[in-house]
């Protein structure tokens, strides 16, 4: 490889390209990262020096099309290359489920797939024409559908991914807060002060679980009805058992049922059912020890066992048919 780029000429070329293009995007990000801490510490300094005046379009929370990749994404819609998508409800749910809740997510996300589906087959090629020997054109393709189709299912099984881990995380993280907050309620407390007073109280051990809690109470303060809000908090979630409590809630609310009462068989049925899928996971144990202990240990045992036998064969009885032949 190395003698291939001492004396290709096009080889040194394509290597400078590459080497400039990986430079070049890791200072686009880290320019972009800059910029963005220092809008954060601009808005953050104490308010006095000069009024800050909001653009049109842009939320307390800040302008989410400030950045440098929201600018990237409105110059290529600019152009005519639309990056939404058809169902983008469904993605919008996906992407809000995987902790990509972001307005710009969606387009970001068919952007990395757009990008993947074209450089991918791209780096193929290229590997392929810089190679001393090329195979030939079928294996090229071949290999460049593989590397397209991979470009275009990598994000969404990444997407899958984080979805699953977030909701396991959600669902660990669950009875703890279930806990607290009926420890809070019976201590006197509303049940919008409970949510945030567990909201805070999670913030190192669970910040999922957090996270939800604080725009549930967030809404709550804005004026959302306590069963809209937690109906909104079960989409978000997209797990069973966070479901389940908010139409227990808006079940009890309705029909004017203990809060605290709930919340403790509520409680109790969230920590059994955490102790019945550890206890799964314990028993299923032994039949996944199973495949490494045939696979590696059992051919040895038998190597082990079979081998003086086979030396005696090797030693006596060979000798002995070979005199008698």
């Amino acid at each position: 490889m190395v003698e291939l780029f001492a004396q290709n000429q096009i080889a040194r070329i394509s290597l400078l390209v590459l080497l400039f293009a990986a430079v070049a995007t890791g200072a686009f990000f880290a320019v972009n990262w800059l910029s963005v801490r220092r809008d954060l510490r601009r808005r953050l300094e104490p308010a006095g020096h000069a009024p800050i005046d909001f653009a049109p379009g842009q939320s307390l929370r800040g302008d989410h099309s400030a950045g440098a990749w929201g600018k990237l994404i409105a110059r290529i819609e600019q152009s005519g290359l639309s990056l939404a998508d058809t169902k983008d409800r469904e993605l919008r749910q996906r992407l809000a489920a995987a902790g990509f809740s972001s307005p710009l997510a969606p387009r970001s996300y068919t952007l990395i797939r757009l990008c993947l589906v074209v450089l991918l087959p791209a780096a193929v090629l290229l590997v392929n024409w810089l190679s001393a020997d090329p195979p030939g054109m079928m294996i090229i393709y071949v290999e460049a559908m593989v590397a397209a189709l991979l470009g275009l299912y990598v994000p969404t099984l990444v997407v899958q991914a984080k979805s699953d881990r977030r909701r396991q995380a959600l669902v660990n993280g669950f009875p703890d807060a279930l806990d607290l907050m009926l420890v809070c309620v019976e201590a006197g407390l509303g049940l919008e002060a409970a949510f945030s007073k567990v909201g805070q109280e999670m913030v190192q051990s669970h910040p999922l679980i957090a996270e939800q809690l604080s725009l549930l109470v967030l809404e709550l303060r804005a004026g959302r009805s306590r069963e809209d809000a937690l109906r909104r908090l079960a989409d978000r979630a997209e797990v069973d058992e966070i479901r389940a409590f908010a139409t227990l809630l808006i079940q009890s609310t309705k029909l004017g049922s203990s809060i605290g009462q709930t919340l403790r068989i509520y409680a109790a049925e969230m920590r059994e059912k955490r102790r019945m899928r550890a206890e799964e996971k314990a028993h299923r144990l032994p039949v996944l020890l199973s495949v490494p202990l045939v696979a590696c240990m059992l051919p040895v045992m038998i190597g082990v066992l079979m081998l003086p036998a086979v030396i005696r064969v090797i030693r006596n009885i060979l000798p002995a048919m070979q005199g008698a032949g």
